[in-house]
């Protein structure tokens, strides 16, 4: 990179003592008009004003070559925030949540396991872990399952694969105070195959369907519901395709007849 373009950075890199202080440098960078490699250097001698602009533009590159310097970036703030969000975690974890792909998800499986973010930017953490598919170790979802934090604990359904120390505590979130956290809970046992969340999946289909309620059921479904899909399917056009790809996979009987008659032209 020219020496010249050093100087368009702050001459030292943001540190978490320095955002805690209130430091501002003065705006010096117009991070559409860098190049990738360029960019990439800024996200770490950029100063407090221009830093979450930076990854802004590197979200919108969508730039993979940037992975290891947002972890980079994540890592200088260890042991910070606590208390309060860290606005330059929760743009890199946004970045690499759209960037996506494997280095994307390990990257914050590994994040999560040193506990480099914590307090409220962990619930971003754990809500990219569920996008990406994250593979996090089975004891760490089990704390997160039961962190104090409802939307927490509603990201980590999400994030739970099926295992019988995972599905109990799964069915216990069934009776949580938290709504988010019962439908998040339910859903994970729906794609698990477990009926126990069929009474639940069942009443959020008929009250206030989603995709994710849809997708969930599809896997659990008892002939009510595959009647209340097929409704959806011919009489709500912004969750038919979800409906059609439920009633699909859907093991039930009915399911194929539904298609057949309600959906003549049904993919095979």
């Amino acid at each position: 990179m020219p020496e010249t373009q050093l100087n368009l950075f702050s001459s030292s890199a943001l540190t978490p003592e320095r955002r805690r202080q209130g430091v501002v440098d003065a705006p010096a960078i117009v991070p559409a008009e860098l190049d990738d490699d360029t960019l990439l250097a800024a996200i770490l001698q950029a100063g407090l004003t221009d830093i979450l602009a930076v990854i802004a533009e590197v979200e919108r590159r969508g730039l993979a070559a940037a992975i290891p310097v947002l972890e980079r970036l994540c890592l200088r703030f260890t042991g910070f925030g606590a208390d309060q969000p860290i606005p330059e975690q929760i743009a890199a974890l946004g970045a690499l949540a759209a960037i996506g792909g494997r280095d994307a998800a390990a990257t914050v499986t590994r994040l999560m396991v040193k506990a480099v973010v914590q307090g409220p930017t962990l619930n971003v953490a754990v809500n990219v872990a569920a996008r990406l598919g994250c593979h996090l170790p089975g004891a760490m979802v089990h704390r997160l399952l039961a962190h104090d934090a409802p939307e927490v604990r509603a990201n980590a359904c999400r994030c739970a694969r099926p295992a019988p120390g995972t599905i109990a505590l799964l069915i216990g979130l069934l009776d949580d105070l938290n709504g988010e956290v019962n439908a998040a809970a339910a859903c994970a046992l729906g794609r698990m195959g477990r009926r126990e969340a069929l009474p639940m999946l069942s009443r959020m289909l008929r009250g206030a369907p989603s995709v994710e309620i849809i997708e969930a059921i599809s896997r659990v479904a008892d002939e009510d519901c595959i009647i209340l899909l097929g409704r959806i399917l011919q009489t709500d056009p912004g969750f038919s395709d979800a409906a059609r790809d439920a009633l699909e996979a859907a093991s039930h009987p009915r399911a194929a007849r539904i298609l057949a008659v309600r959906w003549p032209e049904a993919r095979p």
